[in-house]
């Protein structure tokens, strides 16, 4: 290792002792014969002080430093008298008098200052993402969203749930957002398409009798974009057998009881308020109320008996709420022989926290007839159910368990829990509200031999 210490780390136990530590020059300030800096990593701010009589080489080569040039420091742990301990950082109490300074590598001047309090355009920010990330609000954003996911995993695991990765190059099943398409130079003509959510690989791992599946993985959706929206986004999917919403709700809130008192230090109580959906536009305007009241800072409320359809009056057709694999309730099966669909309520379910939605699911059909009446309903033809979800179909002939999910937006999770006003500061390379990567000027023009390779052909706008 290039160091012994990291730049959080040194207290006043370390008196005296020698240490190397390596990190980016934050502040440099030159008293006449003494320099002084802040070395910083992503651990924290050590400061540094060069004394010609303890080193003249260490302190000529501090005056050639600039802002966020790499270096690695030697030198002798030295505790601050007590009117000089710096209450704002974590090793206050002490400096390191260096002996030694070697620059592992140079840097411009940066483009902006790395400092929380400086105000930049975000155009500017996602360019140098990589600057950006440097400065303390967005970096313990991630540092949470670690933090975050660690405990999904650890009690998920206790709970005997499985993670199991699903493809990422999958079939186009247009319902709702536009898929993003992948064509297929080994199969010309024909693409795959990124996957807005794992739906139907997860009811498929419950009919494998995997039981218990969860994972934290991307989903791709061609949709305009807010500050709460981006073309790729990660969510906690999760899917059970042989249950109902009960145990869908019990999971759901012990394990946000523990993310919430891991990363923040907060009691929450449970089991959530529960409202339906009804209740909630009629009390509130709004099937994402915001409870909470003075003083409170987090409020969840689970809202439940959605509409099962919709009507779509431009296209002159019922279509799902949710979508398409969500169970009924039974005691409104009488409407769907009635063919009252507006009046049909799902056994669906949104978790809303603070006025946002983060996440939904629901108790999911598992017969195939039960399966096909709903697309009837919702206007596929039996050619064009079997087209776009014969694959779903065909596995419901061979034993389909009773199961339920949900799926949780990782993001705005983390957005609300740092406080930030966009998601995409819990990410650590976004896309702009136009959908592009500033740091990689992506999306880009391809070479027009891939694109022939690909059987595709360029319009002139």
């Amino acid at each position: 290792m290039l160091r012994t210490h990291t730049c959080n780390e040194l207290k006043k136990d370390h008196g005296d002792q020698e240490a190397i530590l390596c990190g980016w020059v934050a502040a440099r300030r030159d008293h006449g014969k003494l320099i002084f800096i802040d070395i910083r990593d992503r651990y924290g701010i050590t400061q540094v002080v060069f004394v010609p009589s303890v080193s003249k080489d260490a302190h000529d080569t501090a005056q050639k430093l600039g802002p966020e040039f790499v270096i690695k420091v030697t030198g002798k742990v030295v505790v601050r008298p007590d009117k000089m301990v710096n209450k704002d950082i974590s090793t206050g109490e002490v400096e390191i008098c260096a002996e030694q300074l070697e620059i592992l590598n140079e840097s411009e001047v940066p483009v902006f200052e790395i400092d929380d309090t400086v105000d930049v355009s975000e155009e500017l920010r996602l360019t140098y993402r990589y600057l950006d990330l440097r400065r303390q609000k967005v970096k313990q954003a991630l540092e949470l969203r670690h933090k975050l996911c660690s405990t999904i995993h650890k009690f998920l695991d206790k709970e005997k749930f499985i993670e199991i990765e699903t493809p990422v190059l999958t079939k186009s099943t247009p319902e709702g957002a536009r898929d993003f398409l992948v064509p297929s130079r080994m199969s010309p003509g024909k693409s795959f398409a990124l996957p807005q959510s794992p739906q139907l690989f997860k009811q498929m791992l419950m009919v494998a009798g995997m039981d218990r599946y969860y994972q934290i993985v991307k989903c791709f959706r061609d949709e305009d974009l807010r500050a709460d929206r981006q073309p790729e986004f990660t969510q906690l999917d999760m899917e059970m057998s042989f249950v109902s919403e009960e145990d869908i709700f019990a999971v759901t809130e012990q394990l946000f009881q523990l993310i919430f008192k891991a990363v923040k230090g907060v009691d929450l109580p449970i089991p959530f308020q529960r409202m339906t959906h009804a209740e909630a536009k009629e009390k509130y305007q709004s099937d994402k109320p915001d409870l909470r009241k003075e003083g409170e800072e987090f409020s969840f409320v689970w809202i439940v008996d959605f509409p099962m359809f919709k009507y779509n009056d431009n296209e002159n057709r019922w279509e799902s709420e949710h979508h398409p694999f969500t169970s009924i309730k039974e005691e409104d099966m009488k409407y769907v022989e009635s063919k009252e669909y507006g009046k049909v309520r799902a056994r669906s379910y949104d978790l809303v926290l603070n006025g946002n939605e983060i996440g939904s699911g629901s108790v999911r059909i598992h017969k195939k007839d039960m399966q096909k009446k709903i697309f009837d309903i919702i206007g596929f033809n039996a050619e064009e159910a079997d087209r776009r979800f014969g694959f779903l179909l065909r596995s419901f002939e061979f034993g389909a368990p009773p199961h339920a999910g949900a799926a949780y937006g990782i993001d705005r999770l983390v957005a609300i829990l740092t406080g930030l006003d966009s998601i995409r500061d819990t990410i650590a390379f976004p896309k702009t509200q136009k959908g592009n990567c500033l740091i990689t000027d992506a999306p880009s023009d391809v070479d027009k031999q891939q694109l022939e390779e690909l059987g595709l052909m360029q319009l002139k706008k």
